[in-house]
C-alpha cells in the first residue's frame, strides 16, 4: 500500500477517537514508520498525560508511532487492515492518557464485547 494511503487510514483511526479525548491530546505527534521492533504494531513514546504537571517546562512532543509493515503483513483484507489500524491508534492513544498495558487490554476486551452486542 502506498504510504500516503496508509497515513489516511491512521488519520481515519484518529478521527474515530471520541472528540472529548481528541481535544485533550496536546503536544503529541502521530507518525507512520515502515517497520518497528518485532511484534509491535505501534508504540507510544513519551510521558503519559496523567504524569504531567502544569509546572512542567517546555518538552518535545510525545510520539505515537504506527508501523505500516506489520499491519499490512497481518491483515487478511482491506477491511481488516482498516480495523487493525484503528485499534492500534486507539491502543496507543490510551497509553498517552496514562493507561498501562493491562488496563488497555481490559478496555479493548470491553470495547469488543460492546461492539458484538445486538
Amino acid at each position: 500500500m502506498d504510504p500516503r494511503e496508509f497515513e489516511l487510514l491512521v488519520e481515519k483511526g484518529l478521527q474515530a477517537i471520541p472528540a472529548r479525548f481528541r481535544r485533550r491530546m496536546d503536544n503529541v505527534a502521530v507518525v507512520v514508520e515502515q517497520e518497528g521492533p518485532p511484534g509491535l504494531l505501534g508504540l507510544y513514546h513519551g510521558r503519559p498525560l496523567t504524569r504531567r504537571s502544569v509546572s512542567d517546562g517546555f518538552v518535545m512532543p510525545d510520539r505515537i508511532v504506527i508501523y505500516q509493515g506489520p499491519h499490512e503483513r497481518t491483515a487478511r483484507s482491506r477491511e481488516h487492515l482498516e480495523r487493525m489500524v484503528a485499534e492500534t491508534v486507539w491502543h496507543e492513544v490510551a497509553h498517552y492518557f496514562g493507561m498501562d498495558e493491562a488496563r488497555v487490554r481490559r478496555a479493548e476486551a470491553m470495547r469488543r464485547r460492546r461492539a458484538q452486542r445486538p
